[in-house]
């Protein structure tokens, strides 16, 4: 039941850090065709993301499975730092929102008025949520290492 429980906690952590990448990532590769927009057309891009918040949903549960898990994999020394690291990727990810980002959608009004010093306002917002988004991918590739890269002696206990 054990081994049930872990694959079934890996699962989720992994569908759900990948879910919590597709916003960043969506961020990320827009940056370069955004970063330098008049201010009147990147109000109007920035209306796309009406709605979005309800990705917080996916990344609450990203860090409730990948905390999970390692909880889980504690007594497996690799697995344990990797899913370590991916918890602690999200978690710095969730620093990074809550300094950087959502400062800038409160001065915005959610990109709905231009807010004061709107250059430095842009750039911190589109690089926080770029940073974040390369957190997200580290945390995903150390989930994923996870299954790639168990403990030689957890597996040999296995029948």
């Amino acid at each position: 039941m054990a081994g049930t429980k872990l694959k079934i906690v890996r699962f989720f952590a992994v569908v759900f850090v990948a879910l919590a990448l597709v916003p960043g990532g969506a961020h990320l590769s827009e940056l370069p065709n955004k970063i330098t927009m008049p201010p009147d057309r990147y109000m109007v891009v920035q209306q796309i993301y009406r709605g979005w918040a309800l990705f917080g949903i996916v990344v609450f549960a990203a860090l409730i499975f990948t905390g999970a898990h390692t909880l889980l994999v504690r007594r497996e020394p690799t697995a344990l730092r990797l899913s370590l690291t991916a918890f602690l990727c999200l978690a710095a990810a969730q620093a990074i929102f809550w300094i950087f980002t959502l400062p800038m959608n409160v001065a915005s009004a959610d990109w709905s008025k231009i807010p004061d010093h709107f250059e430095a306002a842009r750039r911190q917002w589109e690089y926080s949520h770029a940073a974040g988004a390369a957190l997200t991918l580290v945390a995903l590739f150390a989930l994923i290492g996870t299954l790639l890269r168990a403990d030689p002696r957890a597996r040999a206990r296995r029948p």
